[in-house]
């Protein structure tokens, strides 16, 4: 099984035997760098006063109540529900049951001092089929979750869009259908007139190259395709409606503050050679700003060896300016760096670059190196390149596999977890100190939770979650992160 971040891996990585060869001769040029962030840092790291702390969650991954007061059927149940296509035969059907338990998870957050909730919102249970009419439980479900995250004192950051498309969309095509773009723009008009008044800051996406890629390009998430030239249409859909949806929503709610979430990673030379050089910058183009360039700008960023292939992709005249959208903040998600170099004529016909992740650093229980530098670069990066605009971290988070202990009074000891949050922590108040213009952090996440094609395997919350009765027990990194969150710096 390959999860939703570690799909280059296997995915894009080709030449594998000469590529590690390179990248081990590289990395010995960084092995005494090895990611650690020096106490001294993390004491001094302070944060902007009003800087919102929080965590991240998504629908799929916590509600369960898969078939609940009306909700259709999404991508996601049809794969789950798939034999061989969730490690361990999981399913979201229950995960965290967060659709019947959101008041005791909102006065969790409400707990650990969080001033900030980033949420989604299931398209299917708005609209079961994806168009037409509207399920008004599932509207009325999601008031009162802002409801009560407002009465809580939690920020409402709402996702329109966190990967579980209704199936009825996906049977007509899904996103390579350039048709999609016009339902998700209805869809999210729905939603922003009915919570606009409450709601003020949106993500329309999250990770749209990742449920593209993954979904279309590879098939290891839903909806199991794999045809690089299904992704090519789909990110082309994805973008004209990033852009129609974001017109859309400020026409009904002109002062809401409209982003969306990227999936973001350093890429870094595996040799120092000219070729994995571009490599790196073609790699950029196409894994962090592919979404992101194209809204700001109108046009596709430099991501491909050759021509960009508009033919393929089913580009029309006049799709520039309906993908153009000045986003009023930048979401970032991030995991994890990736060593690159270029692939000849090896890989992917279109873009020619091979990724791996490194193991310069630490590693978490499911593989991933512990980088908390790449934090620091990526957001120094983006600030760079686009004006300084205002930047969430909306996802940053690690998995290891900790569990209560009797011995420490049911507690979750969760040490590696705490020093991975302190030095990704610290290396964003430098970005901040250096000039970022960040305004808020989002742990992944609040709760452990359904991994999409990991199921239960890797756990990833602050919150321990016993899926057999859904017992939520605070782990240490939790309440460190608490404590942070009250002192808005790391010496506590």
């Amino acid at each position: 099984m390959i999860d939703r971040r570690r799909f280059l891996l296997n995915s894009l990585a080709v030449g594998g035997a000469s590529l590690f060869a390179r990248q081990f001769a590289f990395a010995q040029g960084l092995s005494a760098e090895n990611g650690a962030v020096s106490e001294a840092a993390i004491r001094n790291a302070r944060f902007p006063e009003h800087f919102y702390w929080g965590t991240a969650t998504a629908s799929y991954q916590v509600e369960g109540a898969w078939n609940v007061d009306g909700k259709g059927e999404s991508i996601w149940d049809r794969f789950s529900h798939t034999v061989g296509k969730v490690k361990g035969g999981d399913t979201g059907d229950v995960a965290c049951d967060q659709y019947h338990l959101y008041k005791q998870d909102i006065a969790l957050m409400k707990q650990l001092n969080q001033k900030s909730c980033r949420f989604s919102i299931s398209w299917p249970r708005i609209q079961p089929t994806g168009s037409g009419a509207v399920n008004q439980k599932g509207l009325d479900h999601y008031s009162r979750v802002t409801d009560a995250m407002l009465e809580a004192g939690i920020r409402p950051m709402c996702t329109i869009y966190h990967w579980d498309l209704p199936q009825a969309i996906e049977d007509k095509g899904g996103w390579p259908n350039r048709d999609t773009a016009a339902l998700f723009t209805d869809y999210a008009g729905i939603v922003t007139k009915a919570l606009g008044d409450r709601i003020d800051t949106w993500a329309i996406f999250n990770e749209p190259w990742v449920f593209t890629y993954l979904g279309y390009g590879v098939g290891v998430h839903a909806p199991a395709k794999s045809d690089i030239k299904l992704f090519l249409k789909a990110a082309h859909t994805v973008n004209i409606a990033q852009g129609e949806t974001f017109r859309a929503m400020k026409a009904i709610s002109p002062k809401a503050q409209i982003g969306s979430a990227f999936s973001m990673s350093p890429g870094v030379p595996a040799t120092s050679s000219e070729a994995d050089r571009k490599a790196v910058e073609r790699f950029h183009a196409v894994n962090n700003v592919y979404f992101l360039y194209t809204a700001m700008h109108g046009k596709y960023p430099d991501a491909f060896v050759g021509e960009t292939p508009y033919d393929v992709m089913g580009f029309r005249p006049g799709d520039d300016k309906l993908m153009q959208a000045k986003l009023d903040w930048i979401g970032i998600n991030y995991y994890n760096r990736h060593f690159i170099s270029d692939a000849g004529q090896g890989g992917d016909p279109y873009m020619h670059f091979n990724a791996v992740m490194p193991a310069v650093g630490p590693i978490t229980d499911n593989g991933w190196e512990v980088w908390p530098r790449g934090l620091y670069d990526i957001v120094t990066q983006i600030s760079h390149e686009y004006s300084n605009p205002i930047i969430e971290i909306t996802e940053n988070g690690c998995a290891y596999d900790d569990t209560p202990f009797a011995g420490a009074g049911g507690h979750v000891p969760d040490v590696r977890r705490t020093n991975f949050y302190r030095g990704h922590l610290a290396e964003l108040a430098r970005a901040i100190k250096d000039g970022a213009n960040v305004r808020g952090y989002h742990a992944w996440s609040l709760l452990d939770n359904f991994e999409w094609a990991e199921g239960y395997s890797q756990r990833f919350g602050l919150t321990y979650v016993d899926f057999r009765d859904q017992k939520r027990t605070v782990k240490d990194s939790g309440l460190w992160y608490s404590r942070v969150a009250a002192a808005n710096h790391l010496d506590v």
